[in-house]
């Protein structure tokens, strides 16, 4: 079911669509101030940076290079020039803003820093002279340096304003550019503005008119039988109700219609565990006439296989009126069948079964092998001269259970098999078809109701025999539990 909208009245929508249109115009003002902002505070900043480094250079060209010359000519000692602080404040002011600095820009203010470090190692020269009583000739000379070297810097403290200078005239270019940008926004936003005006009242008058218009629809179709036309929810308040209670109706119906479907179905298994329970007579006659055979023959040991043959047999038959068993007692329902079948038919009768252990715990409705191979039997091997094999098999492929019978019997013609095939099309419980038990019909009809599914047997058949199979879903023991509770 599609995901119930928020239920509106015609005058919430109203309301809706100018709260929308307030949105809408609002939108481009805040953009522009937010624009604005954002530019404003990058000038500040650039212009803070370029007040900073304009605040150095006299630092740099003009008092480091005096407190040098204070020093070498006596007038001052280092503390009292503080010239290391100087250029520790510099070289903290620099880093500062190198990192405030985009990426374009920072290059003059990192080889400025790096001169920096220059500039301070030839003051430490000066200060190991005057500390050494080096002639102060030689320091000179190093003031010379220091001159040069502050020059150097104040060079490239004055490139790095140059850069901020360029940089802000390309934001006034863009601060430009996204001004036109915002106003032609505007004029959109005002056209779309409009648009969604248009739109929204269209929107409005079609969801009024169009649940009107479903109702009317799926009235006729209820009215026609068809309990699957359901009214699609609408979000308008004014004609939920009736909507909801329209469905309401609906459902009510189509629940009497499946509840009287599956009595139906309830009906049908009925008729088929009734037609189940009719094991063919000959089948009990000629296994008891061959134990009394073995008996007179004085075979005892073939007397007690084929007694307890005989006994699984009807045990897993009746299996205390369950309608589900687990693989294993399948595989011996049939162990036991073929060898009861075996012993009448030895010289023309050969069998294999192929049913693996691991699937043995798993369920299966109970009867689905046994007339396939009972089929196969008395409409396959025993009918061709010199006899044949029956193979059974059973596999679990992708969390399905497979199961095939297949003999290399006579076979069935192209009519033949077409005629079964729409026999168990027609879906109709068959009491007996020849000697073959409840028959592949029932087989078949069993598997469609049971495991509710389309499809129920595949035959294959040709001149060198007949194949059947079934695919069902695999099943638990807790599955079956649950599932007849719920069917209870």
């Amino acid at each position: 079911m599609e995901k119930i909208k928020k239920e509106k009245s015609i005058l919430g929508r109203i309301s809706d669509l100018s709260h929308k249109l307030v949105f809408m115009l609002v939108i481009p003002i805040i953009m522009s101030l937010v624009l604005m902002l954002v530019y404003a505070y990058k000038y500040h900043n650039s212009i803070v940076r370029m007040e900073t480094i304009t605040s150095l250079k006299t630092v740099v060209a003009e008092e480091i290079p005096l407190s040098a010359w204070n020093i070498v000519s006596g007038r001052e000692t280092i503390p009292e020039s503080n010239i290391y602080g100087k250029i520790r404040d510099i070289n903290e002011t620099i880093e500062a803003i190198t990192e405030q600095t985009g990426s374009e820009n920072r290059l003059s203010l990192i080889v400025a820093s790096r001169t920096m470090q220059t500039l301070q190692n030839y003051v430490d020269m000066i200060r190991d002279n005057m500390e050494n009583d080096v002639p102060v000739i030689e320091s000179e000379a190093i003031l010379t340096e220091v001159r040069d070297v502050a020059s150097l810097v104040d060079s490239m403290l004055n490139d790095y304003i140059a850069q901020e200078i360029t940089s802000t005239a390309k934001m006034s270019e863009s601060l430009m550019l996204g001004i036109i940008i915002t106003a032609i926004m505007e004029a959109l936003v005002v056209v779309m503005s409009l648009w969604v005006r248009n739109r929204a009242v269209m929107a409005t008058e079609k969801s009024v008119r169009e649940p009107i218009e479903r109702l009317e629809e799926v009235a006729a179709k209820i009215a026609e039988g068809s309990l699957d036309a359901r009214i699609a929810d609408t979000d308008v308040t004014e004609l939920r109700n009736l909507t909801a209670q329209v469905n309401t109706m609906a459902d009510r119906l189509k629940s009497m219609m499946e509840k009287s479907t599956q009595d139906a179905k309830n009906l049908r298994k009925a008729e088929l565990r009734t037609l189940q329970a009719q094991i063919n007579p000959h089948f009990l006659y000629n296994t008891l006439d061959a134990i009394v055979w073995k008996a007179e023959a004085g075979d005892g040991e073939e007397v007690i296989q084929l007694t307890s043959a005989l006994s699984d047999f009807f045990r897993i038959s009746l299996s205390s009126g369950a309608d589900w068993i687990p693989i294993s007692q399948e595989k011996k329902h049939i162990e036991g069948y073929l060898k009861i079948q075996q012993t009448r038919y030895r010289d023309i009768l050969r069998y294999e079964i192929d049913i693996p252990d691991e699937i043995g715990e798993f369920y299966i409705l109970k009867l689905l092998l046994q007339p396939l191979v009972e089929n196969a039997i008395y409409h396959g091997i025993k009918i061709k001269r010199g006899g044949g094999t029956i193979k059974v098999t059973g596999k679990l492929e992708d969390g399905m259970l497979r199961f095939s019978v297949r003999d290399t019997g006579l076979g069935m013609t192209p009519e033949q098999l077409s005629d079964l095939n729409e026999r168990m099309k027609e879906g109709q419980p068959a009491v007996s078809e020849g000697g073959g038990g409840f028959g592949l019909v029932n087989v078949n009809l069993r598997i469609r109701l049971y495991y509710n599914q389309e499809s129920g047997l595949k035959i294959e058949s040709n001149a060198e025999g007949t194949e059947v199979s079934f695919t069902v879903p695999c099943k638990v023991r807790e599955e079956i539990f649950e599932d007849e509770s719920i069917s209870g």
